[in-house]
């Protein structure tokens, strides 16, 4: 049989009101009195009906989350953040993934309301659409890294752009001339960001320089086809930058594979920094994105919007982004040109 509130009172003497403040930890029940009653509780081992509650207090105390993805480091990295946030305000995370989907993040969407206070979304398929349909209007909600802008909710977003502006500057300013970049998803707004930044430096600093892209899904065996694909080249670029960690981990195995050595004879870079990359061999040089900061920063901000009621401001905040130099990059090694005629005896 279920053991209710009511036989929680009755064994501790006490009015239900009492007994559901004393569970609640409202401020204005006896120290004496809070103790009997959750004496009682733990003997008849009674647990608070989390929906009633609910109806009561009209908050779930759960948070959801919405990424396109539940693998890598990067995802790992980004939960740890939300977590460490979620603990200190006592909340619950409910994890959902859109796999790349603009149909399973409606699904996902739909879901999770009346479940959760507020939603964490990072998609490329977000449009004031699909949030019109999938959520309801008061819902607050903060999106990660989406193309969304000029909206009703909070936007979080890394400087992708200008991260890899600043990487393919550091290749070029190392003299390296051919400067190949292994891509991610076309549909990735991260990814679409990281090869605009290519694209745009490489033809300011290497003009009448072929660019080279490969394609890639921001996984290590896309990184290493890339990398099997540059080995099979006569005319090798002199340096990969890869959208991020996990291809350049993935590429570094392939070239490492064909005796192609790191740096030596080319040099390589990731963006994100995730943990292994300063474990590799050599250590890889990479855009630092403060990830678990940015989960953090992301569940603080939909924690604020939550206590608003619907009446918070809403941001859009850019973090920042690092240029970390290790050992898988190197000055480009000077070219032999050879020039016609005969040299002396």
């Amino acid at each position: 049989m279920t053991v209710t509130i009511k036989d929680v009172a009755a064994a501790a003497g006490v009015s239900i009101a009492t007994a559901s403040r004393a569970l609640n930890d409202a401020a204005c029940v006896r120290p004496q009195t809070r103790a009997r009653v959750t004496g009682a509780a733990r003997r008849l081992g009674y647990f608070p009906h989390s929906a009633a509650r609910s109806l009561s207090t009209r908050r779930t105390g759960s948070i959801g989350v919405v990424l396109p993805d539940l693998h890598g480091d990067f995802f790992s990295e980004l939960i740890r953040g939300l977590d460490r946030v979620a603990r200190l305000h006592q909340l619950h995370l409910l994890l959902s993934c859109s796999h790349g989907d603009a149909r399973e993040l409606a699904a996902a969407l739909r879901t999770m309301r009346g479940r959760v206070d507020g939603l964490l979304v990072m998609s490329p398929h977000v449009d004031a659409q699909v949030l019109a349909q999938s959520l309801p209007p008061a819902m607050p909600l903060v999106l990660i890294n989406t193309r969304q802008s000029g909206t009703r909710f909070s936007n979080l977003a890394v400087d992708n752009h200008g991260g890899a502006c600043a990487m393919v500057r550091h290749l070029a300013g190392r003299g390296h001339q051919r400067i190949a970049l292994i891509a991610g998803p076309e549909a990735n707004f991260d990814a679409q960001e990281r090869l605009r930044g290519y694209l745009e430096t490489m033809a300011e600093l290497r003009p009448g320089v072929a660019t080279l892209v490969l394609r890639g899904d921001f996984s290590e065996e896309s990184g290493y086809r890339a990398g099997r694909q540059l080995v099979s080249m006569s005319q090798r670029p002199q340096a990969v930058f890869a959208a991020n960690d996990t291809m350049a981990v993935g590429c570094l195995f392939a070239l490492t594979e064909a005796g192609v050595a790191v740096p030596e004879e080319i040099a390589l870079a990731g963006f994100d920094d995730v943990p292994m990359a300063r474990f590799v061999t050599p250590p890889l040089t990479t855009v630092r994105v403060r990830i678990a900061e940015a989960g953090e920063l992301a569940l603080e901000r939909l924690v604020s919007a939550i206590a608003a009621g619907g009446e918070d401001q809403v941001t859009a905040q850019t973090l920042r982004t690092e240029l970390v130099v290790r050992a898988s990059c190197a000055r480009a090694r000077p070219q032999v040109v050879a020039l016609s005629g005969k040299g002396p005896d």
